[in-house]
């Protein structure tokens, strides 16, 4: 069984040697900035996990498992461009440090590399994996188009916020599960399972973000806590309150216009009114439990099934 730390340093080390070209600088050098920065390569992890857990060669899907960290990477790119963003894992963005025009530009070149990644592989899995690929692509950019539309609209239902951030976030790691199981040569079953393993933990993750950025500890969540708060974000939370407001009370807080930390303080407080922390952290445990659910039916090699177990448990009971 490969480790997690190993399979980290794999990646970390494939995409430390891409080799861009010198000129022009000013478009590769946003690309080498961004995939330095690091992260939790989760979604390469997820694919070379799968790939080791089937009994696969894990060297056989290291460019695979690079195409969907660049692509991951990418859209984190255009998102900044999108939301104005100044800051990126602690650092300035691509957006703020070079300008709107090359992080568009980088933000293109690093969707080709990844497409170039992922071809490079045997003819007989070329075309399910690009199929996967392509799908997942349209999926994410619908995803984003959606939340960008929620962002003016104050009807937006639970179910469709639950299937914007199935688009947006979940399956890119369900595609990094099922591109795993390509490579590994496994079943169709097999390939679905891990897929419905990746879409389950991913809208776990994503509620867990939602949760975070309200009830966090900022020390440990490594920003300042309310950020959706304070932008009218809708998130499972601001939903949820807003079709339970029976009284008009979150509506007049919000007109109100108080200041950042009086609104933060009203708006979570008419969350706890609601049990809403519970019920998040309930439905949470759901999808988790949904994901380890999936793994049932799959044969994989001693000691995976417990990995992928407390990988899904962990990523959705973790503090930042």
């Amino acid at each position: 069984m490969t480790s997690p730390r190993e399979l980290t340093e794999l990646i970390n080390s494939f995409l430390a040697q891409i080799p861009y070209p010198a000129h022009p600088a000013e478009l590769y050098s946003p690309i080498r900035y961004t995939l330095e920065t690091g992260g939790k390569r989760l979604r390469p992890i997820l694919m070379l996990s799968v790939i080791d857990a089937l009994g696969g060669d894990v060297s056989q899907g290291l460019s695979q498992a690079a195409a969907i960290e660049i692509f991951h990477n990418f859209t984190l790119v255009h998102d900044d461009v999108m939301d104005n963003a100044q800051v990126r894992r602690g650092r300035p963005t691509v957006f703020h440090k070079w300008g709107r025009d090359t992080a568009i530009l980088s933000g293109d070149t690093m969707l080709t590399l990844a497409y170039e990644y992922m071809t490079s592989c045997p003819d007989n899995i070329l075309r399910p994996l690009l199929e996967l690929f392509n799908r997942t692509a349209i999926e994410v950019y619908e995803g984003q188009q959606l939340d960008m539309e929620f962002e003016n609209r104050d009807d937006v239902s639970v179910d469709e916020y639950i299937h914007m951030i199935r688009l947006k976030t979940s399956v890119l790691l369900a595609c990094a599960c099922e591109l795993g199981a390509i490579v590994a040569g496994a079943s169709e079953q097999t390939r679905k399972a891990f897929y419905s393993y990746g879409t389950s933990m991913g809208l776990a993750f994503q509620l867990r973000d939602d949760y975070l950025d309200t009830y966090g500890d900022p020390l440990i969540f490594g920003k300042q806590i309310g950020g959706d708060i304070i932008n009218d974000k809708k998130t499972w939370l601001y939903i949820t309150a807003l079709n339970e407001d029976v009284s008009g009370e979150l509506k007049r807080i919000i007109a109100s216009k108080p200041d950042a930390q009086n609104k933060i303080e009203a708006v979570r407080s008419f969350y706890d009114s609601l049990n809403l922390p519970e019920r998040i952290c309930s439905l949470i445990e759901q999808y988790t439990e949904q994901a380890v659910k999936s793994l049932n039916s799959i044969e994989i090699k001693p000691g995976w099934k417990e990995y992928f177990t407390s990988l899904a448990t962990d990523l959705n009971k973790r503090s930042l």
